[in-house]
């Protein structure tokens, strides 16, 4: 099937396989669909503590599943049903991800979470005419609607930062347009010309004065981390009422990174004290990598003593219980999983308010199976 999107309607026709077929035009051949197989985009917020509130089911054959929505959750109140076929995890397509790397997609989204999905009903009327399920989740956009970018770009001592920010003058305030030195710091992170900037170093632009925002970037420092979007896309997120946030964006260069190690336990274990700890200067409680030993497991590994625990296994454990995460390492047997980042790379994901596993793809221990997995988030 081929489909093209107008501004009010979704059109499909058949691709035919004889020679004649070709000369015929969309307009003989398309059939106007219904916008209601359209795919629904689901925006859950949650607070500090508090689950999403849905069961995701893996299905026969690799597809996710909507299996519980729990009462009064963010996912009953972002739109989410029982039933619902999940197509996409904050913009990317999730149809040849294995259940565990999903489920870790959701994990690390923080506050906010964004769900492409189909109804029960839909998905079978769709896939009983033939739809391709990618295809519907595209018209569901629009043509040419890309991802934001969440960009770290350094200081140059002759170039600066190599961009310039000035106010968009048609449709709403609060609204910048970037203008890049060509080859440029600014490019070299990512950014492109015309680009329009959504965040600075964790404000939302919209929010601030001008005069703020350009006290901002002139204070920045040697860096500056910015989330942008090419102004086709503003303009396709501002037409489907969906904000632009970290969670949904492309990371470039960015400065810090989590690290995940492979441990396999030595005759005297694996060679390090994991301790709670809280942060200087904060109430915040933190799971911290100490006395790693010399030629250790640990050590050759690349553990770095001070660093911060967030993953055991694939399975974040920032807000986990101290013992709880003793006991899953003890019950890994002789082999372990270890995501971990620096206290200043911590500090530079907080300062963002996102989680420092979104950019990095967790690798469990074993593998999953192709159905019948579940998980409650």
């Amino acid at each position: 099937m081929i489909m093209v999107t107008c501004t009010h309607s979704l059109y499909v026709w058949p691709v035919a396989s004889s020679a004649s077929s070709h000369d015929q035009t969309p307009n003989s051949m398309c059939v106007e669909l219904d916008v209601s197989l359209l795919p629904r985009l689901c925006h859950l917020k949650r607070l500090e503590g508090q689950s999403f509130g849905f069961m995701l089911t893996q299905q026969s054959g690799g597809n996710f599943e909507i299996s519980t929505v729990e009462l009064w959750s963010p996912a009953e109140a972002g739109g989410l049903r029982e039933g619902d076929r999940v197509l996409e995890v904050n913009e990317e397509d999730v149809g040849h991800w294995d259940f565990s790397r999903v489920v870790k997609k959701i994990q690390s989204s923080g506050f906010h979470l964004f769900l492409l999905v189909l109804g029960r009903a839909e998905l079978q009327q769709a896939l009983s005419i033939g739809l391709d399920l990618q295809m519907l989740a595209k018209a569901s956009k629009g043509d040419g609607c890309s991802r934001p970018r969440l960009c770290h770009i350094r200081r140059d001592p002759e170039l600066g930062l190599g961009m310039s920010v000035a106010s968009v003058e048609a449709g709403p305030k609060g609204r910048y347009a970037v203008s890049t030195v060509p080859h440029g710091p600014a490019e070299r992170a990512g950014v492109h010309h015309g680009d329009r900037l959504i965040w600075i170093n964790g404000l939302l632009v919209s929010a601030i004065t001008n005069s703020a925002l350009h006290r901002t970037v002139k204070r920045s420092g040697d860096a500056l981390t910015v989330l942008v979007v090419d102004a086709n896309s503003e303009a396709c997120y501002a037409r489907r009422k969906v904000p632009i946030l970290p969670v949904m964006a492309q990371g470039c260069g960015l400065p810090h990174s989590a690290t995940s190690m492979h441990l396999v336990r030595g005759d005297n274990g694996y060679g390090f004290l994991l301790r709670q700890e809280r942060l200087a200067g904060s109430r915040r409680i933190v799971h911290v990598l100490r006395e790693v030993d010399a030629g250790s497991p640990a050590a050759g590994a690349g553990m770095e003593d001070g660093d911060l625990l967030l993953a055991v296994n694939g399975e974040a454990v920032e807000s986990a219980e101290h013992e709880d995460i003793v006991q899953r390492i003890r019950q890994s047997g002789d082999e372990v999983v270890l995501t971990s980042i620096s206290v200043p790379g911590r500090d530079f994901f907080r300062k963002l308010d996102i989680s420092p596993l979104l950019f990095h793809e967790l690798t469990p221990l074993t593998t999953s199976a192709q159905g019948g997995e579940h998980f409650h988030l």
